[in-house]
């Protein structure tokens, strides 16, 4: 069974239906997307259909969805950062439910993939839930590298419909190569991974790669043709 999740909350109105088909949801706490109304959705959703919530934190700009790197002191970073999460954590906990994980979006995510420094300032501002949450991150990247040193609970992450590069990160968005859109091409870089323990780059070369869950976005094309593909052809459901 592979484990799948999902980014949520992002005004698509889509998670009806993306909730049956995922293991986890990575909702959007007012940073890039979401606000109080859209993640009470969001949780009633995921209690429904017994799917792990997690908070979907990143840089605060709604403007760029959080996918461009945007001029903020490491302090109001920080700050944004733990009311994020706090929101969403407030809004499960009325609900009797705790959060299972933290995941960072976009330029946050993609950045601290090669930032050191930005790694260090993302796990100092996480160190309140340290004992409390997964985090979700990508193999071989100085998060990673840094998260273990502390003792953080991680769970590895692949995209599922995105492209990478020789140093495992990934294509960028402004590349009309970036994502994977056909199902079908999901299933054969899925397999890749899951059969090789590696991924094919977007340069033909095959890289090791670890994972403990896979990533699609609910706002690829045909999102939900491949998250029911996926279902079928690894889970049986």
């Amino acid at each position: 069974m592979l484990h799948i999740n999902c980014d949520l909350g992002e005004g698509l109105n889509n998670e009806h239906i993306i909730m049956p088909l995922i293991d986890s949801c990575n909702i959007a706490c007012g940073g890039h997307a979401g606000d109080n109304g859209s993640m009470i959705e969001c949780v009633e959703i995921s209690i429904r259909n017994n799917v792990k919530i997690g908070a979907h934190p990143s840089y605060p700009d709604k403007i760029n969805f959080g996918r461009k790197k945007i001029n903020i002191s490491p302090s109001e970073l920080s700050h944004s950062i733990i009311s994020q999460i706090k929101s969403l954590e407030s809004i499960a906990s009325s609900y009797g439910i705790t959060l299972n994980h933290i995941k960072a979006h976009g330029a946050l995510y993609n950045q601290m993939i090669i930032d050191a420094d930005l790694s260090n300032l993302y796990l100092d501002t996480l160190k309140e839930f340290k004992k409390k949450y997964s985090i979700y991150i990508p193999y071989k990247s100085e998060i990673e590298k840094r998260a273990l040193k502390r003792g953080f609970s991680i769970a590895y992450e692949v995209f599922g419909d995105r492209n990478y590069n020789d140093d495992l990160s990934l294509v960028s968005r402004e590349n009309e190569n970036a994502l994977i859109t056909d199902p079908n091409n999901v299933i054969e870089h899925i397999r890749n991974i899951k059969e090789t323990d590696s991924v094919k780059t977007i340069n033909g070369n095959f890289q090791k790669i670890k994972f403990d869950t896979i990533c699609i976005h609910s706002d690829t094309n045909n999102s939900i043709d491949i998250l029911k593909k996926i279902n079928k052809e690894f889970n049986g459901r």
